[in-house]
């Protein structure tokens, strides 16, 4: 004995007689872009998830130095005698000078606190370490894409080029460097100045590390089907190298930039420790580190507070982008 067969309904076309027409009705497809795949991923990383808060606060607060001063702290130029021995040349209080007034303590001989030159030097740090980047992402993608679409001579000029730029001894020329600039150049003077020689630098000389990324990966895009048909319907080159190649490269620029910031924020800190970074009284992480080494037995608080800033800061950037490279990368779960 068969079953009976389910007569539709003329009035209800999508079920038998007496059948719910939405619950007939297949349910739509849920569609994830790949961003959010991305992000989704991303949002279940707790290390890097934390790693990008710490960004963030750290962002917050070199943009607002002057109003977290303003409540916590002395202005940080603010020489404080009152509180340094002038026998000793430390704070005259236990643990360096730390107190409500002064969290981090105080510098010794000066006594300027050393909460608000942290706060301050932050804004040294990230502003060079992302327009920095930023310089190196721009000169790196431009020849990376163009390397690696036009292959041939071009592709071998640019991949020696990346070589010589790479065996540059870039520390010892940013020390010859900093040594022979003017008071004034280029309408701009003092720090202004300084810090557009130190952008320049660490820009200009670490494109090729994110140039040989994105020229890789265009080398195994350009001979992709859609490549093929843009070039097939008469697409320019600068078409296909902007329009095509550039989106389909946006997630390894990003998460390469990411990875940049805070080598060069130790590139700079490194500058400054030298001595051939931002020029004093101004406040830079590496600047303070070098002043503190003379009195790393007597007030170790000195040494610690920009040395901890330091660490955090670069270990919140590379926490945060090894967690944007696992969550673009398709091969991981």
């Amino acid at each position: 004995m068969t079953a009976p067969l389910d007569v539709p309904d003329p009035a209800h076309p999508s079920g038998p007689v007496g059948a719910d027409p939405a619950a007939a009705a297949p349910p739509a497809a849920r569609t994830r872009s790949l961003s959010r795949i991305a992000w989704d991923r991303l949002r279940r990383d707790r290390v890097a998830m934390a790693g990008g808060a710490v960004v963030v606060l750290v962002i917050a607060v070199a943009v607002l130095a002057p109003l977290i001063v303003r409540f916590v702290g002395t202005p940080p130029n603010q020489f404080n005698s009152d509180l340094i021995d002038p026998v000793l040349g430390t704070a005259n209080t236990p643990w360096g000078g730390i107190s409500a007034e002064h969290p981090f303590g105080v510098e010794p001989v000066n006594g300027r606190d050393l909460f608000s030159r942290v706060v301050y030097g932050a804004r040294i740090s990230i502003l060079i370490g992302f327009l920095a980047t930023l310089v190196s992402v721009v000169i790196g993608t431009v020849m990376g894409i163009v390397a690696g679409y036009f292959g041939g001579w071009v592709d071998a000029l640019i991949s020696r080029l990346m070589d010589v730029f790479l065996a540059f001894p870039l520390l010892l020329f940013a020390m010859a460097l900093a040594g022979v600039i003017p008071d004034a150049a280029f309408g701009l003077e003092g720090n202004n100045l300084r810090v557009a020689i130190l952008v320049f630098v660490i820009g200009f000389f670490n494109w090729p590390y994110i140039g040989r990324i994105i020229r890789g990966q265009t080398l195994s895009l350009r001979e992709r089907e859609f490549v093929e048909a843009a070039r097939s319907l008469g697409g320019s080159n600068a078409y296909i190298l902007f329009r095509e190649l550039l989106p389909n490269l946006v997630a390894p620029i990003l998460v390469y930039s990411t990875l940049l910031i805070p080598v060069n924020i130790l590139f700079e800190a490194a500058l400054s420790f030298l001595g051939v970074g931002i020029n004093p009284p101004t406040a830079a992480w590496g600047q303070m580190l070098s002043s503190a080494v003379q009195f790393y037995s007597v007030a170790p608080n000195f040494m610690l507070a920009p040395g901890l800033a330091i660490f955090v800061t670069v270990l919140a950037f590379n926490l945060f982008g090894d967690g944007l490279r696992d969550a673009f990368d398709p091969r991981t779960h």
